[in-house]
């Protein structure tokens, strides 16, 4: 729950400019809209704003708070205002604001360039000395596992091409004119470096154990049958800092929002009045505030 009131939140609450940079852009009966007010109305609606360009975005957030502001003086007028629904909303309304306010200077307080720096030196220790292999492979489908007759014939074809490669054919060619897997057809089975989860375990298993150079056995999956060959090993590389910056301040943001709210739920008296009292209900568990690893190069 912590966690989906910070997302829901997103501690984004747009920055009034200056007044210098704040120009008025329209009067409706001698109330001003200014540029900052677009801005609150663009966070506030959302994806409700129709697509156009940036003119058609701006008339249609300055029609709306045209709207907004004649029905708001019509309201005054009936004294809406003095109504115990209206004032429960604006109670909420404002609760809402003044959340999403603190949410916001704590994650900007919290994304300071040493915290990154050390969120994405403590990801890149995660890494370890993980592998990554670049391979090839030429793959024969079976698209029902369970049909015996069709597994048999994939596995003849692989053990066929692996007799042709190791009489010297061309593994890339061969892949280009035999396997069932249309990428590569273009490009010779190449599927690029990648680490050991990111492929099937069988899969895996049989590429990690070759070396570079080396040609695999017909390896079965759930795809049907493979031949791999692995054409380099290294250890996984970890992106530049700045190519991955801003998953890292995003996420130093959403730690310091989400250990600001632990705390405040920690000192707080919370009570549910609607179980019973002998109810034990489960204790909001901390967010995970982990450094996620960086990406793959």
């Amino acid at each position: 729950m912590v966690l989906a009131v910070v997302l829901a939140a997103g501690g984004a609450v747009a920055q009034a400019p200056a007044p210098a940079a704040d120009p008025v852009v329209a009067k409706i009966n001698g109330v001003e809209i200014r540029q900052s007010d677009l801005a609150l109305a663009e966070e506030d609606v959302g994806q409700n704003v129709p697509a156009g360009t940036a003119d058609a975005k701006r008339d249609w957030l300055i029609n709306y708070l045209t709207d907004m502001t004649l029905l708001a003086k019509a309201a005054e007028a009936q004294k809406v205002q003095d109504s115990d629904d209206f004032k429960k909303r604006l109670a909420y309304v404002r609760s809402k604001a003044l959340m999403e306010t603190l949410l916001r200077d704590s994650g900007k307080a919290g994304a300071t360039s040493e915290a990154m720096q050390h969120v994405y030196q403590e990801a890149v220790k995660q890494m370890g000395d993980e592998q990554e292999v670049h391979a090839r492979h030429i793959l024969f489908r079976v698209a029902d596992a369970s049909d015996q007759k069709a597994a048999a014939a994939a596995e003849a074809k692989a053990k066929d091409t692996l007799a042709r490669i190791k009489k010297g054919e061309d593994f890339a060619k061969l892949a280009k004119d035999l396997t069932e897997d249309p990428p590569g057809k273009a490009d010779g089975g190449d599927l690029g470096w990648f680490t050991k989860d990111q492929m099937v375990p069988e899969f895996s298993e049989a590429a990690f154990k070759l070396d570079k150079g080396q040609v695999s056995d017909p390896v079965k999956t759930s795809f049907g049958w493979h031949i791999i060959k692995v054409e380099d090993k290294r250890k996984r590389e970890a992106p530049p800092f700045d190519q991955v910056k801003d998953q890292i301040e995003t996420f130093v943001t959403r730690k310091a929002q989400i250990e600001l709210l632990n705390k405040l739920r920690q000192e707080a008296k919370i009570e549910r009045l609607d179980k019973p009292a002998d109810a034990k209900p489960a204790a909001d568990k901390p967010a995970d505030t982990k450094a996620p690893a960086p990406e793959k190069k």
